[in-house]
């Protein structure tokens, strides 16, 4: 548009700036003329981790894990949130995602996807903020936490999502799905919960959908949707690309990798089916695991010629 960036601008402005040049444009741009929202990253780390047992003879169960951050002030005091932070003039979006990943895991050149910008106009009390979410996938034995400025403590929850009902309608026009969906986080001490409800239309080539969070326990601002669409897009990709072997360290078994599909589609595979959907995917490198007491297994490492993510 020829008036871009100008809400109801007056013919004479627009002659104005076709009679001077961009630079002189510029040296007299007043930025105070909008308002300006506030910026905020926001990081949805994954690990699968083993939790810890009470009975020490039965094996720690890995589980998918997400990092949460105790809020250490004002608004939210006592919550768990997402690590994240506001971004600094300066900065892109990514920067800034990895800036904060570093200081909230000391990890850094790892997978980071961005997902979804969350613009509802009172998602913050403060003031009117738009926060960008960020998917990082770790290995989680090279992590080292570290609570950020504005956190109390830092820890890692494991993280269950179900389906409690889901409703079909069709119309004239296109079709409607709901669905309720429970979220809950767990550390072993503190149980984090949050249903929320889920509305996608169709109405010819039109999609269109919504995301309400009904009950919410323990768990600051927004970031209970941010985890729910996270949850979903996690285990859609890992159907058909390589992302999670993000998860993994550079040599892993097969078994050990079939165990981290699993956790994440939620349902159990079949050792053989899974075997030939990653043949390709992995290569040999001609060592064992080395486990006293139990038989060695060959390990492996992921192809490079199958790089997707």
């Amino acid at each position: 548009m020829a008036n871009e960036g100008h809400s109801g601008g007056r013919p004479s402005e627009h002659q104005d700036h076709v009679s001077i040049s961009e630079q002189q444009f510029l040296e007299t741009y007043d930025a105070g003329d909008y308002e300006r929202p506030s910026v905020t990253v926001d990081m949805l780390v994954f690990t699968i981790r083993s939790e810890a047992q009470s009975n020490y003879r039965k094996l720690a169960e890995p589980a998918l894990q997400l990092l949460m951050i105790r809020r250490g002030g004002h608004p939210d005091l006592g919550k768990w949130a997402l690590p994240g932070g506001f971004v600094s003039m300066q900065e892109s979006l990514e920067d800034a995602a990895r800036r904060e990943l570093v200081t909230e895991t000391g990890l850094d050149n790892i997978y980071l996807e961005q997902l979804y910008t969350w613009g509802d106009v009172h998602r913050d009390p403060r003031t009117r903020v738009i926060s960008c979410s960020y998917m990082a996938l770790v290995d989680s034995s090279e992590l080292e936490l570290e609570a950020g400025d504005d956190a109390s403590e830092a820890g890692w929850f494991r993280v269950d999502q179900r389906l409690v009902e889901e409703k079909r309608h069709l119309h004239e026009q296109g079709r409607t799905t709901e669905r309720r969906v429970q979220l809950m986080l767990s550390n072993g001490t503190e149980e984090l919960s949050a249903v929320i409800e889920v509305k996608e239309a169709v109405e010819g080539s039109v999609r269109s959908s919504s995301m309400t969070v009904t009950e919410v326990e323990g768990i600051a601002f927004d970031h209970a949707k941010m985890i729910h669409y996270a949850l979903e897009r996690l285990r859609s990709k890992v159907e058909y690309t390589d992302i999670a072997f993000n998860l993994m360290p550079e040599t892993f078994t097969l078994t050990a990798l079939q165990k981290v599909y699993e956790i994440i589609s939620g349902k159990k595979l079949l050792a053989a089916a899974f075997r030939r959907k990653i043949a390709d995917w992995v290569i040999e490198t001609g060592e064992f695991t080395g486990h006293a007491g139990h038989r060695p297994s060959r390990l492996y490492k992921l192809n490079p010629d199958r790089l997707t993510t």
